[in-house]
């Protein structure tokens, strides 16, 4: 017997009570079948990282579930893209550079929305990965904040895969005090923590994410 998304939503929310982040269905493996059968298993945020692909996948979409499903776009996002992806994208979870926070904003201007954008934070300073440092976050806040078409919604981040439940513990607890700390020193509201996938979820709804981006585990069989 197969698996539904409505089964797998249902255990991973058993999983993480009394936690209720919202659950981002991250469906860039997947088509607009799959789309439509998480939107009638409830899930009403999808996340994709692939523009190209995710534009026409969503183009394609039915145009009720359309209205009623908020995008995230949660890849690593080239500055020729960006027009694309701000015209189709509720958030952007994935900014690492001012450079990129500039040009989105540039682009919200001219299709006259206020982009949300989330700053990517690379707090286990992996060098394989995007994402600002802890010192480059603050350092480059204020430019970011003061940017027109856009809004700071919160921080994102990706643990390293292969390391221990301790150590992702420890990572996603000090995003969480980032959070806090760049609150009050920017006096700002920033909602959104993205952060935990498949692998790492449980650990990251237990330390305060506000958003997990989960793919392979909605969708198993």
């Amino acid at each position: 017997m197969h698996n539904t998304v409505r089964e797998n939503l249902l255990q991973i929310q058993e999983e993480i009570a009394p936690c209720k982040p919202r659950i981002i269905a991250v469906t860039k493996y997947f088509d607009e079948a799959a789309m439509i059968e998480a939107y009638n298993a409830g899930l009403r945020d999808f996340g994709e990282s692939r523009t190209v692909e995710a534009c026409a996948k969503i183009a394609n979409l039915p145009e009720d579930i359309k209205k009623d499903s908020t995008f995230h776009f949660i890849g690593h996002l080239q500055t020729n893209k960006v027009k694309q992806t701000v015209k189709f994208f509720d958030y952007i979870h994935s900014v690492d550079s001012v450079k990129l926070a500039q040009c989105i904003s540039q682009n919200a201007l001219e299709a006259g929305k206020i982009q949300k954008i989330l700053i990517q934070v690379n707090n286990a300073n992996e060098e394989q990965k995007f994402g600002f440092s802890r010192t480059e976050v603050f350092k480059n806040f204020e430019q970011i904040k003061s940017l027109e078409g856009i809004q700071i919604s919160g921080v994102m981040n990706m643990a390293p895969l292969g390391i221990e439940e301790n150590e992702i513990r420890k990572l996603f607890s000090d995003i969480v005090r980032l959070r806090d700390e760049l609150e009050k020193e920017f006096d700002c509201k920033l909602e959104e923590i993205s952060m935990g996938m498949s692998q790492d979820y449980k650990i990251a709804a237990q330390e305060g994410s506000t958003m997990l981006r989960v793919g392979r585990k909605l969708f198993k069989r």
